[in-house]
Protein backbone atom coordinates (compact mmCIF):
# COMPACT_ATOMS: atom_id res chain seq x y z
CA UNK A 1 0.00 0.00 0.00
CA UNK A 2 2.67 2.26 1.28
CA UNK A 3 4.55 1.56 -2.54
CA UNK A 4 1.27 2.21 -4.66
CA UNK A 5 0.92 5.67 -2.62
CA UNK A 6 4.57 6.06 -3.10
CA UNK A 7 4.26 6.08 -6.96
CA UNK A 8 0.92 7.75 -7.20
CA UNK A 9 2.51 10.67 -5.59
CA UNK A 10 5.08 10.53 -7.68
CA UNK A 11 2.61 10.43 -11.00
CA UNK A 12 1.05 13.58 -9.59
CA UNK A 13 4.37 15.33 -9.10
CA UNK A 14 5.41 14.60 -12.87
CA UNK A 15 2.37 15.48 -13.83
CA UNK A 16 2.83 18.62 -12.07
CA UNK A 17 5.88 19.51 -14.04
CA UNK A 18 4.79 18.30 -17.24
CA UNK A 19 1.70 20.78 -16.98
CA UNK A 20 3.75 23.61 -15.76
CA UNK A 21 5.85 23.67 -18.50
CA UNK A 22 3.23 23.22 -21.33
CA UNK A 23 1.71 26.22 -19.18
CA UNK A 24 4.28 28.34 -19.40
CA UNK A 25 5.10 27.62 -23.08
CA UNK A 26 1.76 28.85 -23.98
CA UNK A 27 1.15 32.26 -21.86
CA UNK A 28 2.34 35.65 -22.94
CA UNK A 29 5.72 36.31 -21.49
CA UNK A 30 5.31 37.81 -18.42
CA UNK A 31 0.94 37.67 -18.69
CA UNK A 32 0.21 35.86 -15.31
CA UNK A 33 -2.91 34.05 -14.22
CA UNK A 34 -5.88 36.00 -13.78
CA UNK A 35 -7.08 36.80 -10.22
CA UNK A 36 -10.86 38.18 -10.79
CA UNK A 37 -13.36 37.32 -13.62
CA UNK A 38 -13.51 39.53 -16.22
CA UNK A 39 -17.27 39.12 -16.35
CA UNK A 40 -18.27 40.17 -13.10
CA UNK A 41 -19.74 43.69 -14.06
CA UNK A 42 -19.47 46.47 -11.75
CA UNK A 43 -22.25 46.71 -8.86
CA UNK A 44 -25.26 49.05 -10.88
CA UNK A 45 -27.96 50.36 -8.79
CA UNK A 46 -31.43 49.14 -9.82
CA UNK A 47 -32.67 52.21 -10.74
CA UNK A 48 -30.10 53.06 -13.10
CA UNK A 49 -30.45 51.82 -17.00
CA UNK A 50 -27.19 50.25 -17.71
CA UNK A 51 -25.52 52.50 -20.63
CA UNK A 52 -28.88 54.48 -21.00
CA UNK A 53 -30.60 51.64 -22.46
CA UNK A 54 -33.74 50.25 -21.13
CA UNK A 55 -34.22 47.36 -19.07
CA UNK A 56 -34.32 44.34 -21.01
CA UNK A 57 -37.65 42.38 -19.26
CA UNK A 58 -37.25 38.42 -21.08
CA UNK A 59 -39.72 36.25 -20.24
CA UNK A 60 -38.42 33.21 -17.94
CA UNK A 61 -39.18 29.30 -18.04
CA UNK A 62 -39.05 27.01 -15.19
CA UNK A 63 -37.72 23.42 -15.52
CA UNK A 64 -39.83 21.40 -13.38
CA UNK A 65 -40.18 18.06 -15.17
CA UNK A 66 -39.66 14.89 -14.32
CA UNK A 67 -38.26 12.35 -17.39
CA UNK A 68 -36.03 10.29 -17.87
CA UNK A 69 -33.31 12.06 -17.02
CA UNK A 70 -34.55 14.03 -13.97
CA UNK A 71 -33.15 12.82 -10.50
CA UNK A 72 -36.01 12.18 -8.20
CA UNK A 73 -34.99 12.69 -4.41
CA UNK A 74 -36.87 10.66 -1.72
CA UNK A 75 -38.59 8.86 -4.35
CA UNK A 76 -40.00 12.35 -5.60
CA UNK A 77 -39.98 14.94 -8.19
CA UNK A 78 -37.24 17.47 -6.62
CA UNK A 79 -40.02 20.63 -7.49
CA UNK A 80 -43.15 19.25 -5.01
CA UNK A 81 -40.10 19.16 -2.36
CA UNK A 82 -40.73 21.59 0.78
CA UNK A 83 -38.84 24.13 3.09
CA UNK A 84 -40.33 26.24 5.32
CA UNK A 85 -43.98 25.31 3.83
CA UNK A 86 -43.44 26.07 0.25
CA UNK A 87 -42.42 23.85 -2.81
CA UNK A 88 -39.24 23.76 -4.30
CA UNK A 89 -40.74 25.09 -7.43
CA UNK A 90 -42.77 27.68 -5.82
CA UNK A 91 -39.66 29.16 -4.44
CA UNK A 92 -38.48 29.66 -7.36
CA UNK A 93 -41.27 31.24 -9.23
CA UNK A 94 -41.32 33.73 -5.80
CA UNK A 95 -37.85 34.95 -6.21
CA UNK A 96 -38.77 35.67 -10.01
CA UNK A 97 -41.81 37.86 -9.04
CA UNK A 98 -39.38 40.34 -7.39
CA UNK A 99 -37.05 40.45 -10.57
CA UNK A 100 -37.53 43.57 -12.78
CA UNK A 101 -36.27 42.19 -15.89
CA UNK A 102 -38.67 38.82 -15.71
CA UNK A 103 -41.80 40.22 -17.46
CA UNK A 104 -43.91 36.40 -17.15
CA UNK A 105 -43.05 32.91 -16.02
CA UNK A 106 -43.83 29.39 -17.40
CA UNK A 107 -43.64 26.34 -15.73
CA UNK A 108 -43.25 23.44 -17.57
CA UNK A 109 -43.94 19.67 -15.99
CA UNK A 110 -46.81 17.88 -14.70
CA UNK A 111 -49.71 20.18 -15.45
CA UNK A 112 -52.08 18.88 -13.19
CA UNK A 113 -49.86 18.50 -10.12
CA UNK A 114 -47.95 21.72 -11.08
CA UNK A 115 -50.99 23.43 -11.10
CA UNK A 116 -52.40 22.11 -7.48
CA UNK A 117 -49.15 22.96 -5.81
CA UNK A 118 -48.51 26.62 -7.07
CA UNK A 119 -52.47 27.61 -6.37
CA UNK A 120 -51.67 26.08 -2.82
CA UNK A 121 -48.59 28.30 -2.37
CA UNK A 122 -48.92 31.50 -4.50
CA UNK A 123 -52.13 31.71 -5.35
CA UNK A 124 -53.50 35.30 -5.08
CA UNK A 125 -49.29 36.33 -4.22
CA UNK A 126 -48.23 36.74 -8.16
CA UNK A 127 -47.04 39.77 -9.87
CA UNK A 128 -46.41 38.50 -12.86
CA UNK A 129 -48.55 35.95 -15.26
CA UNK A 130 -47.82 32.71 -14.41
CA UNK A 131 -48.48 29.76 -17.25
CA UNK A 132 -48.00 26.05 -16.52
CA UNK A 133 -47.33 23.76 -19.57
CA UNK A 134 -47.64 20.31 -19.71
CA UNK A 135 -44.53 18.36 -20.14
CA UNK A 136 -42.90 16.62 -22.93
CA UNK A 137 -40.40 13.78 -23.70
CA UNK A 138 -37.28 15.42 -22.59
CA UNK A 139 -35.42 18.59 -21.25
CA UNK A 140 -34.75 19.75 -24.67
CA UNK A 141 -38.46 19.35 -25.86
CA UNK A 142 -40.20 21.03 -22.68
CA UNK A 143 -37.55 24.16 -23.16
CA UNK A 144 -38.33 24.20 -27.01
CA UNK A 145 -41.99 23.48 -26.96
CA UNK A 146 -42.69 25.95 -24.18
CA UNK A 147 -40.90 29.00 -26.16
CA UNK A 148 -43.18 27.83 -29.20
CA UNK A 149 -46.06 28.78 -26.80
CA UNK A 150 -45.14 32.19 -25.61
CA UNK A 151 -44.58 33.42 -28.93
CA UNK A 152 -46.82 36.19 -29.45
CA UNK A 153 -50.45 34.80 -30.38
CA UNK A 154 -48.68 31.61 -30.70
CA UNK A 155 -52.19 28.92 -31.25
CA UNK A 156 -52.41 25.52 -29.09
CA UNK A 157 -49.91 23.86 -30.55
CA UNK A 158 -47.23 26.98 -30.66
CA UNK A 159 -45.44 28.07 -33.63
CA UNK A 160 -42.32 28.53 -34.70
CA UNK A 161 -40.63 32.10 -34.56
CA UNK A 162 -40.65 34.46 -37.51
CA UNK A 163 -38.14 36.83 -39.13
CA UNK A 164 -37.15 39.17 -36.55
CA UNK A 165 -38.43 37.13 -33.35
CA UNK A 166 -35.24 34.95 -32.91
CA UNK A 167 -33.32 37.77 -31.05
CA UNK A 168 -35.82 36.95 -28.01
CA UNK A 169 -33.98 36.42 -24.92
CA UNK A 170 -35.64 33.36 -22.48
CA UNK A 171 -34.33 33.20 -19.29
CA UNK A 172 -34.05 29.06 -18.24
CA UNK A 173 -34.12 28.02 -14.69
CA UNK A 174 -34.38 24.94 -12.74
CA UNK A 175 -36.70 24.22 -10.05
CA UNK A 176 -34.65 23.56 -7.27
CA UNK A 177 -33.03 26.72 -6.09
CA UNK A 178 -34.74 27.63 -3.14
CA UNK A 179 -31.95 29.83 -2.24
CA UNK A 180 -32.34 32.27 -5.34
CA UNK A 181 -32.30 35.61 -4.75
CA UNK A 182 -33.83 38.33 -6.94
CA UNK A 183 -31.23 40.64 -6.86
CA UNK A 184 -28.47 37.35 -8.68
CA UNK A 185 -30.99 36.71 -11.08
CA UNK A 186 -31.76 40.33 -12.12
CA UNK A 187 -27.53 40.78 -12.12
CA UNK A 188 -27.63 37.77 -14.17
CA UNK A 189 -30.00 38.84 -16.81
CA UNK A 190 -28.48 42.04 -17.13
CA UNK A 191 -24.99 41.30 -17.60
CA UNK A 192 -25.61 38.57 -20.04
CA UNK A 193 -27.80 41.10 -22.42
CA UNK A 194 -24.88 43.27 -22.31
CA UNK A 195 -22.90 40.59 -24.00
CA UNK A 196 -22.82 39.72 -27.69
CA UNK A 197 -23.68 36.59 -27.62
CA UNK A 198 -26.90 33.91 -27.89
CA UNK A 199 -26.11 31.73 -24.80
CA UNK A 200 -25.26 32.85 -21.58
CA UNK A 201 -24.53 30.65 -18.76
CA UNK A 202 -24.29 31.39 -15.40
CA UNK A 203 -21.07 30.80 -13.31
CA UNK A 204 -21.03 31.64 -9.51
CA UNK A 205 -16.92 31.85 -7.54
CA UNK A 206 -15.51 29.52 -5.35
CA UNK A 207 -15.41 32.07 -2.36
CA UNK A 208 -19.35 32.51 -2.84
CA UNK A 209 -20.26 29.49 -2.09
CA UNK A 210 -18.28 29.03 1.09
CA UNK A 211 -21.21 30.26 3.47
CA UNK A 212 -22.41 26.52 2.30
CA UNK A 213 -20.31 24.20 3.02
CA UNK A 214 -20.06 21.96 6.13
CA UNK A 215 -19.40 23.93 9.10
CA UNK A 216 -16.60 22.33 11.87
CA UNK A 217 -17.37 22.03 15.55
CA UNK A 218 -16.59 25.46 17.33
CA UNK A 219 -16.75 27.80 14.03
CA UNK A 220 -18.89 30.56 14.92
CA UNK A 221 -20.03 30.57 18.68
CA UNK A 222 -17.73 29.38 21.72
CA UNK A 223 -18.95 25.51 21.50
CA UNK A 224 -21.15 25.08 18.93
CA UNK A 225 -21.23 22.13 17.27
CA UNK A 226 -20.56 20.88 13.68
CA UNK A 227 -23.34 21.66 11.44
CA UNK A 228 -23.80 19.83 7.74
CA UNK A 229 -23.26 21.60 4.30
CA UNK A 230 -23.42 20.51 0.81
CA UNK A 231 -20.09 19.49 -0.97
CA UNK A 232 -19.85 21.27 -3.76
CA UNK A 233 -18.62 20.21 -7.33
CA UNK A 234 -16.71 23.20 -9.73
CA UNK A 235 -15.01 23.87 -13.00
CA UNK A 236 -11.38 24.64 -12.70
CA UNK A 237 -10.64 27.07 -15.15
CA UNK A 238 -7.89 29.85 -15.54
CA UNK A 239 -9.05 32.48 -13.42
CA UNK A 240 -10.68 30.58 -10.40
CA UNK A 241 -12.88 27.31 -9.49
CA UNK A 242 -16.20 28.21 -10.34
CA UNK A 243 -19.30 26.52 -10.24
CA UNK A 244 -22.05 26.27 -12.66
CA UNK A 245 -25.29 28.26 -11.77
CA UNK A 246 -29.11 26.99 -12.53
CA UNK A 247 -29.02 30.44 -14.60
CA UNK A 248 -29.22 30.47 -18.82
CA UNK A 249 -29.63 33.43 -20.82
CA UNK A 250 -30.75 31.82 -24.37
CA UNK A 251 -32.18 32.63 -28.09
CA UNK A 252 -33.52 29.20 -28.93
CA UNK A 253 -33.63 29.69 -32.65
CA UNK A 254 -29.80 30.75 -32.66
CA UNK A 255 -28.76 27.29 -30.67
CA UNK A 256 -27.35 25.72 -33.87
CA UNK A 257 -26.99 21.97 -32.55
CA UNK A 258 -29.83 22.15 -29.75
CA UNK A 259 -29.56 18.57 -29.30
CA UNK A 260 -26.43 18.57 -27.27
CA UNK A 261 -28.17 20.30 -24.59
CA UNK A 262 -29.66 17.27 -24.09
CA UNK A 263 -26.68 15.09 -24.13
CA UNK A 264 -25.31 17.19 -21.73
CA UNK A 265 -27.97 17.42 -19.35
CA UNK A 266 -28.54 13.45 -19.74
CA UNK A 267 -24.46 13.61 -18.65
CA UNK A 268 -24.46 16.35 -16.34
CA UNK A 269 -22.95 14.04 -13.33
CA UNK A 270 -19.60 14.04 -14.24
CA UNK A 271 -18.45 12.49 -11.03
CA UNK A 272 -20.17 8.83 -12.60
CA UNK A 273 -17.12 7.48 -15.00
CA UNK A 274 -20.33 6.26 -17.88
CA UNK A 275 -21.66 9.85 -18.23
CA UNK A 276 -18.30 11.50 -18.59
CA UNK A 277 -17.31 8.98 -21.37
CA UNK A 278 -20.70 9.05 -22.67
CA UNK A 279 -20.27 12.85 -23.20
CA UNK A 280 -16.65 12.54 -24.14
CA UNK A 281 -17.88 9.86 -26.97
CA UNK A 282 -20.72 12.37 -28.51
CA UNK A 283 -18.07 15.37 -28.42
CA UNK A 284 -15.20 13.26 -30.67
CA UNK A 285 -17.98 12.37 -32.80
CA UNK A 286 -18.91 15.71 -33.46
CA UNK A 287 -19.19 17.09 -37.01
CA UNK A 288 -17.84 20.74 -36.22
CA UNK A 289 -15.09 21.56 -33.85
CA UNK A 290 -15.39 18.43 -31.95
CA UNK A 291 -11.23 17.61 -31.23
CA UNK A 292 -11.11 21.17 -29.90
CA UNK A 293 -14.00 20.84 -27.73
CA UNK A 294 -12.84 17.37 -26.42
CA UNK A 295 -9.41 18.51 -25.31
CA UNK A 296 -10.93 21.51 -23.40
CA UNK A 297 -13.59 19.08 -21.75
CA UNK A 298 -10.47 16.55 -20.95
CA UNK A 299 -8.11 18.97 -19.32
CA UNK A 300 -11.71 20.22 -17.04
CA UNK A 301 -12.38 16.95 -16.34
CA UNK A 302 -8.57 15.64 -15.34
CA UNK A 303 -8.64 19.14 -13.22
CA UNK A 304 -11.84 17.78 -11.26
CA UNK A 305 -10.66 14.90 -10.96
CA UNK A 306 -7.30 15.87 -9.26
CA UNK A 307 -8.95 18.76 -7.19
CA UNK A 308 -11.28 16.49 -6.17
CA UNK A 309 -8.16 14.14 -4.84
CA UNK A 310 -6.73 16.69 -3.54
CA UNK A 311 -3.69 17.24 -5.63
CA UNK A 312 -4.44 20.98 -5.83
CA UNK A 313 -1.10 21.75 -7.54
CA UNK A 314 -1.67 19.11 -10.30
CA UNK A 315 -5.38 20.57 -10.50
CA UNK A 316 -3.98 24.21 -10.20
CA UNK A 317 -1.32 23.52 -13.06
CA UNK A 318 -4.25 21.73 -15.63
CA UNK A 319 -6.42 24.87 -15.38
CA UNK A 320 -3.79 27.01 -16.29
CA UNK A 321 -4.83 25.69 -19.79
CA UNK A 322 -8.08 26.61 -19.07
CA UNK A 323 -8.67 30.57 -19.60
CA UNK A 324 -12.41 31.21 -19.83
CA UNK A 325 -12.40 32.56 -23.25
CA UNK A 326 -10.82 29.13 -24.87
CA UNK A 327 -13.20 27.41 -23.27
CA UNK A 328 -16.39 29.75 -24.71
CA UNK A 329 -14.49 29.27 -27.78
CA UNK A 330 -14.79 25.81 -27.63
CA UNK A 331 -18.67 25.57 -26.50
CA UNK A 332 -19.67 28.00 -29.61
CA UNK A 333 -18.36 25.56 -31.95
CA UNK A 334 -19.97 22.18 -29.76
CA UNK A 335 -23.58 23.97 -30.11
CA UNK A 336 -23.20 26.08 -33.64
CA UNK A 337 -24.01 29.48 -31.69
CA UNK A 338 -22.40 32.76 -29.63
CA UNK A 339 -21.37 31.30 -26.54
CA UNK A 340 -20.50 33.27 -23.19
CA UNK A 341 -20.34 32.55 -19.53
CA UNK A 342 -21.52 35.31 -16.67
CA UNK A 343 -20.19 35.19 -13.09
CA UNK A 344 -21.84 36.72 -10.58
CA UNK A 345 -21.15 36.46 -6.81
CA UNK A 346 -24.30 35.80 -5.09
CA UNK A 347 -24.05 31.99 -4.82
CA UNK A 348 -27.94 30.95 -4.04
CA UNK A 349 -28.84 30.01 -7.84
CA UNK A 350 -25.79 27.55 -7.81
CA UNK A 351 -27.22 25.55 -4.61
CA UNK A 352 -29.42 22.79 -6.14
CA UNK A 353 -31.30 19.70 -4.04
CA UNK A 354 -29.22 16.73 -5.86
CA UNK A 355 -29.90 14.44 -3.60
CA UNK A 356 -31.47 12.53 -0.05
CA UNK A 357 -28.54 14.19 1.88
CA UNK A 358 -28.43 17.83 -0.07
CA UNK A 359 -32.25 18.04 1.01
CA UNK A 360 -31.75 16.45 4.80
CA UNK A 361 -29.02 19.52 5.11
CA UNK A 362 -31.51 22.00 3.73
CA UNK A 363 -34.19 21.12 5.99
CA UNK A 364 -32.23 21.51 8.73
CA UNK A 365 -29.81 24.67 7.80
CA UNK A 366 -32.97 26.76 5.41
CA UNK A 367 -34.23 29.43 7.65
CA UNK A 368 -30.14 30.21 8.84
CA UNK A 369 -28.98 30.01 5.08
CA UNK A 370 -31.94 32.05 3.47
CA UNK A 371 -31.31 35.09 6.03
CA UNK A 372 -27.79 35.46 6.16
CA UNK A 373 -27.92 35.07 2.38
CA UNK A 374 -30.01 37.88 1.71
CA UNK A 375 -27.79 39.75 3.82
CA UNK A 376 -24.96 39.30 1.82
CA UNK A 377 -26.74 39.46 -1.31
CA UNK A 378 -28.34 43.22 -0.25
CA UNK A 379 -24.73 43.87 0.51
CA UNK A 380 -23.58 42.76 -3.24
CA UNK A 381 -26.38 44.23 -5.02
CA UNK A 382 -28.64 46.12 -2.84
CA UNK A 383 -31.76 45.03 -1.84
CA UNK A 384 -35.02 43.74 -4.26
CA UNK A 385 -36.33 45.94 -7.25
CA UNK A 386 -39.48 44.94 -6.47
CA UNK A 387 -41.60 43.87 -3.26
CA UNK A 388 -42.81 40.75 -2.37
CA UNK A 389 -46.52 39.71 -3.38
CA UNK A 390 -47.25 42.96 -4.25
CA UNK A 391 -50.26 41.67 -6.62
CA UNK A 392 -53.39 39.02 -6.40
CA UNK A 393 -52.34 37.44 -9.88
CA UNK A 394 -53.35 33.75 -10.34
CA UNK A 395 -51.98 30.77 -12.11
CA UNK A 396 -53.05 29.76 -15.04
CA UNK A 397 -53.10 26.45 -17.11
CA UNK A 398 -51.72 26.97 -21.16
CA UNK A 399 -55.58 24.96 -21.71
CA UNK A 400 -57.00 27.84 -20.36
CA UNK A 401 -54.98 30.24 -23.10
CA UNK A 402 -55.75 27.27 -25.73
CA UNK A 403 -59.27 26.93 -27.91
CA UNK A 404 -61.55 24.43 -26.52
CA UNK A 405 -60.00 21.72 -28.51
CA UNK A 406 -57.02 21.84 -27.77
CA UNK A 407 -54.73 18.40 -27.01
CA UNK A 408 -52.43 17.85 -24.28
CA UNK A 409 -49.09 16.71 -25.51
CA UNK A 410 -46.83 15.02 -23.28
CA UNK A 411 -47.08 13.01 -20.22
Amino acid sequence: MARADAQVRATAALATQVLEKISASTRRPGAPIAAAFPAIAPRVPFDVPLHGVTRVQVPAIVAAGDGRASRAVYGDNKAYLELAGRSLVAHAVAALQQVPEVSEVWVVGNAPRLEAVLRRDLEGRLSKPLTVVPQFRNLLENVWETYRRLLPGAGPAGRDPEEGESDLPVLYLSSDIPLASPQEISAFIRQGAELDCDYALGLVTEESMAPFYPQPAGQGAAGQEPKPGIEMAYFNLAEGRVRQSNLHLVRPPRLGKRQYIQEMYENRYQKQLGNALHLAWTIVSDEGGGVRVLFYYTLMHLAGVFDRHGWRRVADATRRLLPIARVERAVSALLDTRFRFVVTEGGGCAVDVDNDRDYDVMRERFDEWRESHARAVEVRYGPPALPAEAATLHVQLWSDRSSPDAGEEGS
